[in-house]
């Protein structure tokens, strides 16, 4: 989600995977392979990219959560129900 998210934005902005490796002081390769979803990003990358590309912090950051969560349950039998349950748990937990 959040690696297609990014190569989204990246190429509306005109910007080479290398503009946007140097600017996280990364390599190439692995700017390709967080688009990809091959690579997870770090969390710390987050406010930088927001910034280069142009979108809030919390967008990025609920993709990056988002993409964590799904590599923990997509391979799980129950899935949905284990969401569901989460998100009682929040809800629950908010009041």
């Amino acid at each position: 989600m959040l690696g297609l998210r990014l190569k989204e934005l990246r190429e509306a902005k005109g910007l080479l995977q290398r503009e946007i490796a140097a600017k996280l002081e990364v390599d190439s390769a692995y700017i390709s392979k967080v688009e990809n979803d091959e690579k997870r990003l770090s969390k710390a990358h987050i406010s930088i990219l927001s910034k280069i590309l142009g979108v809030t912090e919390r967008e990025l950051i609920n993709l990056w959560l988002a993409d964590k969560v799904m590599s923990v349950i997509e391979k799980d039998q129950y899935p949905e129900q284990a969401i569901l349950l989460v998100q009682e748990h929040l809800k629950k937990n908010k009041s």
